[in-house]
């Protein structure tokens, strides 16, 4: 029988804290019948975010195509959507239940390659697109394609998105962190960036790429072109590729505007850096995590290489069908005059609408709270909450190692969450899950719960952390 020491050790290693332990306990709790708030994914539908009904629609005429031979079909499906569904059917007769080609269905890789061209006002490839299984899929295949040795190394924004960090230990190649600004509604700072990149190379470290995630996770801010821009010459002087996560591109609220890498890239005419991209289904306003959808598009890679990707692709013969046709419905959503139309717009405005309103509930709330801090979110599902903790007595953590003030401080943002999920229902991720700046204590939160539990939240919330400081005091 395998036993723990016989796991493979790069898996021991790899953690993933949206789903550790805290979420273990809070569905623990949640079978013993207590009302669980679960702020620690973004996982839109099963927040009460109902699903966009073109999508759903479309995907019940492709899974069940015999309903468009009945009578009553007219009455139940918007001319638009029988005449898609017509059209999908005769370019991917195999329907849902048949592989597809490698790199995906080669009409729904055009319509991207058509999105990226509407949304930039630039030219793109559909032959550089891959359909992928989420964007988490098409970030191990850049990972898995990009690792040459133990001692590559991956420049990560701290805080980071969980997937990068354990995926790098699942590879076994080296994270190379550097630091977001939180003084400067978390943009990156080139200063703190050549400062990682020394630091790595002096300790034998070799970066071959740098992860930027816009807008962000876990912070919720949304980078400025410059700031884009900024990275694309720091990648090329450094002969670093750019994986760049913009899931949340629909999510960008506050009057701020998504800037893509891929139109940096194009209106600085860098043809030395390449460019991996993802996007995914499970964000924006379609929040179809379920169906794990989504595509990698790549600039700047030569034939062969590409060829290379495509074969990684063929190992896991294809992505889901159903998931390269919610990708599809995104990308390629209708059209003004077309029967579902305004009803499409109506619904995806309110859930936009929706979403601003709650960052602004949910940050302003929070702020509120004497030694909590948070920058409203302007993007993304997520606020990264900033808290203050009195230390217990006799303890100086001016006076530790380096090492035993981290361990310290995860200990105390792991245990503050534990507290609050156990005291009042509301599950949350420490900050430790995502990395933070030595000497400050974070968690994250998504504001996805309708409003009345976002103010139920922070009235808890005060509460809470009012009694939970002042019991530090007086240990």
């Amino acid at each position: 029988m395998i036993k723990l020491h016989n796991v493979n050790p790069k898996l021991l290693e790899a953690h993933y804290a949206v789903r550790g332990k805290i979420v273990i306990r809070a569905q623990e709790l949640e079978a013993q019948g207590k009302k669980i708030i679960y702020c620690n994914i973004g996982n839109p539908q099963a927040l009460k975010q109902k699903p966009l009904t073109f999508v759903r629609q479309m995907l019940c005429l492709l899974e069940y195509p015999a309903l468009l031979g009945l009578p009553e079909a007219a009455e139940l499906f918007p001319a638009d959507v029988i005449a898609r569904a017509k059209m999908i059917l005769e370019k991917n007769p195999s329907g849902t239940g048949a592989y597809t080609q490698s790199a995906g269905i080669p009409f729904i890789r055009k319509a991207i390659a058509d999105f990226i061209r509407e949304r930039d006002g630039i030219p793109a490839n559909a032959d550089r697109i891959a359909l992928t299984g989420g964007a988490s899929r098409a970030v191990q295949s850049a990972l898995t394609m990009l690792t040459n040795s133990p001692n590559d190394g991956y420049m990560v924004p701290i805080p980071q998105y969980p997937l990068y960090s354990a995926t790098i230990a699942l590879y076994g190649a080296k994270q190379v962190n550097y630091y977001l600004d939180e003084e400067n509604n978390w943009q990156l700072n080139e200063r703190e960036l050549a400062k990682s990149i020394e630091a790595a190379k002096k300790n034998g470290v070799n970066p071959v790429a740098i992860v930027v995630i816009n807008p962000g996770n876990p912070t919720g801010a949304v980078l400025s072109g410059e700031n884009i821009e900024m990275i694309v010459r720091f990648a090329k002087k450094h002969a670093l590729s750019i994986l760049a996560d913009e899931v949340y591109q629909e999510n960008v609220y506050g009057g701020r505007q998504f800037h893509s890498f891929a139109k940096a890239l194009h209106e600085l005419g860098e043809k030395d850096v390449t460019l991996f991209s993802f996007h995914s289904v499970s964000k924006g306003f379609l929040g179809e995590c379920g169906h794990r959808g989504g595509y990698l598009e790549a600039r700047n890679m030569p034939d062969d290489v590409y060829a290379e990707l495509i074969k990684l692709q063929s190992i896991g013969l294809c992505s889901n069908v159903v998931g390269q046709l919610v990708t599809y419905l995104m990308v390629s959503s209708p059209k003004k005059g077309d029967a579902s139309y305004e009803f499409y717009v109506k619904e995806r405005d309110a859930i936009l609408r929706s979403l601003k309103e709650k960052a602004e509930l949910l940050g302003r709330g929070l702020n509120e709270i004497k030694g909590m801090s948070v920058d409203i979110p302007q993007g993304a599902m997520y606020a990264f909450v900033k808290f203050e903790l009195p230390h217990p007595k006799g303890v100086d953590p001016g006076k530790m190692t380096a090492q035993a003030r981290i361990k310290y401080e995860a200990a105390r943002d792991s245990e503050y969450c534990l507290r609050l999920l156990e005291e009042t229902g509301i599950c949350v991720v420490p900050g430790s899950g995502f990395g933070q700046k030595p000497g400050t204590l974070h968690f994250r939160t998504t504001f996805l719960p309708p409003k009345d539990e976002i103010k139920a939240l922070v009235e808890k919330m005060k509460k809470f952390h009012a009694a939970y400081a002042e019991k530090l005091k007086d240990s």
